[in-house]
């Protein structure tokens, strides 16, 4: 295991800037949205009163519906960025409200879906489904822009496979309820009614929308998402003091596209934030009649309007302050259910301790509590992302297992556990300028520290792409199965997310089985040396096997970080081991103990009442990590420190035996 990396090499096109944090974060719910649909739902409800009571002409029934359901895209566009509140289900409520009046033909979900593929696939012939307007002969516009949603119809009957069964359902039913509605209206003699009320509003929104959110951010643009990010949709520039409400931001559909969780009314704060970065990076840019400016056009088009806005650094996570693991009681915060056998549990760190429990992506807790009377001693990944300021871990239950049985089934919000400062080196060290390739193979529970790596990843290096192979039984033994969405759905330009399953017959012939080198190489589609960085967890099979497999491909060893939660059997050759005389240091106070023969440096001290930090006493988490500065120990295994760290004399205490009489080991090093 190691986390050396290769530097990056830089593009031609790269900034010598990384991208700034954009200052935006997804609230906890997102007032503009609420006041935005109340109005659009009441104007289209008066609208319709005025339809069935002939208190006003037609006409101003479907101008003022057309305004509603332009304005409700907007609602069902956030929500399908899961940026309209930070609690998913808020974000579903709303966007299938939404989508009821947009185009009932699909789910919000599957709308979701759709979206997402044009943002990972945007401008790319028939894998982008807006490619379909965004790239017509301009004769066809007047035609395909009402049209729009067929497209998307086609693309989700084309992908039906890979969509979860309950949400074709929904499909099928919306398109039943739609079409009984039309033909219920005819047969009654209300089909003008509902044309007026719905069909004909509806058409026109459609008409508008295609317009403004498909054709004028993408046409006449030749790169797809995947070759320049800055160049695959534009900002439209002039007039701001009108195009910017009249489109609802949409004139800075860059912005979008290239921080899809922001909500749609900080586009412009984002952009003036950090104005001079999306510069660097040659963005495209046009004005609000059509004219294509360079960065220097832009800059002298600006001059006029102000000075450019200062730019933000990125926000780096921290490690923790603690020198060695040491133990905290920390209140649970929350216990969410993740499956039916799994819960995400989050900690309420107090203010004075929240710089002992700052991480890095991919290290780990070390959790004790008594249980029936007698100590329990687990170790669990941090699953949270390193710059969120939440600390939570994943327990999926294992039959007979104390601790699991016990989160799962007991543990409460309020209860108190004792915590150990984060510790481990599963992550690599992030850089953003970096623009790095990662893959991930994760199975089960396995995916807690690679969700981490993942989310910070996506965060810090606004360049890289990510690629996560994550394997489970089924669809409904998958942990983080909603936040993976999420992500997906935030980030759909630079990750993908394949999920395994290995008992579900109706999952996608190519995505069912186990997980293998033959199935990543063949879904990645490229060449293994082109990633920067290779991270494994699960099973210890699982991530043996496939660290085998790829160093049997040529694939550099320092390249590949894995992760185990148990290390294998230590050796029980007392022979092989000597006596010696230990010094340990710990918490700044030192004591001198006497090792019997075949005991680790870890077991000496414990037996003599020392509180080293520990947990699986395999080698596999590194939380009994010390420095070695007298004498020399031998390792039995060594599953968690990296070459340097082992160059730099540190050792795993729980696997160390001493082969000179006397030996000093630091803990606060």
């Amino acid at each position: 295991m190691s986390t050396t990396t290769r530097h990056p090499q830089p593009a031609a096109a790269a900034s010598p800037h990384a991208l700034p944090d954009p200052g935006e974060q997804v609230p906890t719910l997102s007032w503009p949205i609420v006041g935005i649909c109340t109005a659009a739902l009441a104007v289209f409800g008066v609208s319709t009163w005025a339809a069935l009571t002939g208190a006003v002409p037609a006409i101003f029934t479907i101008a003022a519906s057309s305004a509603a359901i332009f304005v409700l895209f907007t609602v069902l566009h956030d929500a399908s960025h899961y940026s309209i509140s930070s609690h998913r289900w808020v974000n579903v409520a709303f966007g299938r409200v939404a989508m009821f009046f947009v185009s009932p033909l699909i789910s919000f979900k599957s709308f979701a879906f759709i979206h997402i593929e044009h943002h990972r696939n945007t401008n790319d012939d028939d894998s982008d489904p807006d490619h379909w307007v965004s790239s017509a002969p301009w004769w066809q516009l007047p035609i395909r822009f009402p049209a729009m949603d067929l497209p998307y119809i086609g693309f989700l009957v084309k992908n039906v496979r890979r969509r979860p069964r309950a949400e074709v359902l929904e499909t099928v039913a919306l398109m039943g309820f739609s079409l009984t509605v039309i033909v219920t209206a005819a047969v009654t003699g209300n089909l003008w009614t509902l044309a007026v009320i719905w069909l004909l509003p509806e058409r026109v929104a459609m008409f508008v929308l295609a317009w403004w959110f498909d054709w004028l951010p993408h046409h006449d643009l030749e790169d797809t998402q995947s070759e320049n990010r800055y160049r695959a949709t534009r900002n439209r520039v002039g007039s701001e003091w009108i195009l910017t409400p009249l489109l609802l931001s949409q004139n800075y559909h860059l912005v979008h596209h290239l921080h899809p969780s922001i909500p749609f009314y900080r586009y412009v704060a984002a952009w003036r934030r950090n104005e001079e970065a999306y510069l660097e990076r040659d963005s495209a840019i046009s004005t609000v009649f059509g004219q294509q400016l360079d960065a220097t056009q832009y800059r002298e088009w600006k001059r006029l309007n102000g000075k450019l806005a200062a730019l933000l650094p990125v926000r780096m996570p921290r490690s923790s302050a603690a020198h060695h693991a040491g133990t905290h009681p920390i209140p649970v915060k929350s216990v969410e259910p993740l499956t039916p056998g799994s819960v995400k549990v989050t900690f309420d760190v107090p203010d004075h301790l929240r710089d002992q429990f700052q991480f890095q992506a991919g290290q780990h807790l070390t959790v004790r509590h008594r249980i029936g009377g007698r100590e329990v001693r687990r170790n669990y990944s941090i699953c949270t992302s390193a710059t969120s300021g939440e600390l939570s871990i994943g327990v999926r239950h294992i039959a007979g297992g104390v601790f699991s049985t016990f989160a799962v089934e007991l543990l409460c919000a309020g209860d108190v556990l004792e915590l150990m400062t984060p510790t481990g080196s599963f992550g690599g060290p992030l850089e953003p300028l970096a623009r790095r390739d990662y893959v991930a193979v994760a199975a089960g529970s396995g995916i807690t520290p690679i969700l981490s790596i993942m989310h910070t990843t996506m965060e810090i290096e606004t360049e890289s792409r990510f690629t996560l192979f994550y394997g489970n039984r089924t669809a409904e033994s998958t942990m983080f199965a909603a936040e993976l969405d999420e992500l997906e759905s935030r980030y759909a330009d630079r990750l993908r997310i394949f999920h395994i399953r290995s008992d579900e017959p109706h999952h996608p012939a190519a995505l069912r089985g186990r997980i293998g080198l033959a199935m990543v190489q063949r879904l990645l589609g490229g060449d293994l040396d082109s990633i920067d960085r290779w991270y494994l967890c699960g099973p210890s099979d699982l991530v043996t096997t496939m660290r085998e497999d790829l160093a049997s491909e040529a694939v550099p060893t320092e390249r590949i970080h894995l992760e185990l939660f148990r290390g294998t059997t230590r050796s029980t050759n007392i022979d092989a081991f000597r006596k010696a005389e230990v010094t340990i240091t710990l918490s700044g106070a030192e004591r001198t103990v006497e090792l019997a023969a075949g005991d680790t440096v870890l077991e000496s001290a414990l037996k003599n009442n020392i509180d080293a930090p520990y947990a699986c006493l395999g080698g596999a988490c590194g939380t009994c990590k010390a420095r070695v500065t007298t004498g020399e120990v031998s390792m039995e295994q060594n599953l968690a420190l990296t070459a340097a760290e082992v160059d730099a004399g540190y050792v795993l205490t729980c696997q160390s035996h001493p082969t000179t009489p006397t030996v000093a080991v630091d803990y606060d090093s």
